[in-house]
């Protein structure tokens, strides 16, 4: 059996939090606390991580690691995004600016993105359509970012699953591509 790590990320609110608790085997480990930013309607907010773990039909079991969501704590990102073999964006299509938004952890995670497969996960799309996945593709394309974009629904957790299998489906095809390099 072996084990892996998924991050998580995305704004304060996206569900990053909600999608791991979703699919958890155990109950998740949350960092809330209070939240303080009177510009988000919401109780609580990560401060620390998330973490849950769920295990494959194969028998290898995936930890999942959830971020915060402020800029100010974008030093957690780089400590949380080490070892991992797939990073999850999610947005909420309901804020301001959600491009501006997926933007920002687009550059966060720059380097990451260079070496580890991404899916995005757009929320809320079903009560605010614009923008649509295209204009969120359209972003990726123009930033050189080539990476699956799905709607979801963080609290169903069919949802996170194809959300996390279609990761998983990319983290399959890079390994077999550099054992591919690797062969004589």
């Amino acid at each position: 059996m072996a084990e892996h790590k998924i991050l998580f990320t995305g704004t304060m609110g996206a569900g990053k939090t909600t999608a791991i608790a979703s699919v958890s085997e155990t109950p998740p480990i949350v960092t809330d606390v209070a939240n303080t930013d009177a510009s988000v309607a919401k109780a609580r907010t990560t401060v620390g991580l998330d973490f849950g773990t769920l295990t494959l039909d194969s028998g290898d079991r995936i930890r999942l690691f959830g971020t915060p969501g402020q800029a100010r704590f974008d030093f957690l990102w780089k400590i949380l995004v080490r070892n991992a073999l797939g990073l999850i964006i999610l947005t909420d299509n309901s804020r301001p600016a959600p491009l501006e938004d997926l933007a920002l952890y687009l550059d966060g995670f720059a380097d990451e993105l260079q070496r580890v497969p991404c899916a995005i996960g757009v929320g809320r799309l079903d009560t605010h359509a614009s923008p649509s996945l295209d204009d969120y593709a359209a972003l990726l394309e123009a930033r050189g970012v080539f990476c699956p974009i799905l709607p979801v629904d963080v609290r169903q957790r069919d949802d996170v699953l194809l959300l996390i299998d279609t990761l998983l489906a990319q983290i399959e095809a890079s390994l077999a591509g550099e054992e591919e390099l690797e062969s004589p």
